[in-house]
């Protein structure tokens, strides 16, 4: 017999079912740790934002007034992600960017800020998957160049003085 579906097999109404999920789990990334190994690695509040997607409280973190001339890595494995040279001042509380190095992020949905920004996206290290904050489209209300503003937790990252900064 014909099903509600206009199909054979008795198939009932309603989409088809979701795929099967990938095998392996979630998409591998260069560095691989167990929960227990990052938990060792990372300090309670570094593995609360890397590892458990939290946000750390605006304005607690010294990097967001810092000034130097560097580099900005990831805390969990050190994979270079931002030059302070794309670093400004928001004002939100949060170090922000407006253009990461080359394949040192991967951008994702996160339908909560969906929102107030349709443009933004969750922002993870490339190497390790670890949550890093979110890209705004709202750059240009500071004149950023690429009219985007990566809003960083300071705790997700580690700053690296550029090698001619003590020379000055």
């Amino acid at each position: 017999p014909r099903g509600p579906g206009g199909g054979g097999g008795g198939a009932g109404p309603g989409p088809p079912p979701p795929p099967p999920p990938p095998r392996g789990g979630p998409p591998r990334v260069p560095v691989e740790k167990t929960d227990l190994e990052w938990r060792q690695a990372l300090s309670n509040d570094a593995y609360y934002v890397l590892r458990g997607r939290g946000t750390e409280r605006a304005a607690t973190s010294p990097l967001n007034l810092n000034k130097a001339a560097g580099t900005y890595r990831c805390a969990g494995c050190g994979k270079p992600l931002f030059p302070s040279a794309s670093k400004f001042n928001s004002g939100t509380g949060w170090p922000s960017f407006y253009d990461p190095f080359p394949g040192a992020v991967d951008l994702t949905v996160q339908w909560l800020y969906l929102i107030g920004d349709l443009g933004c996206r969750e922002v993870r290290c490339h190497d390790c998957g670890g949550h890093l904050g979110h890209m705004f489209t709202d750059g240009a209300v500071w004149g950023t160049p690429t009219g985007l503003r990566y809003c960083m937790n300071g705790v997700a990252l580690a700053f690296e003085p550029a090698a001619d900064a003590d020379a000055a």
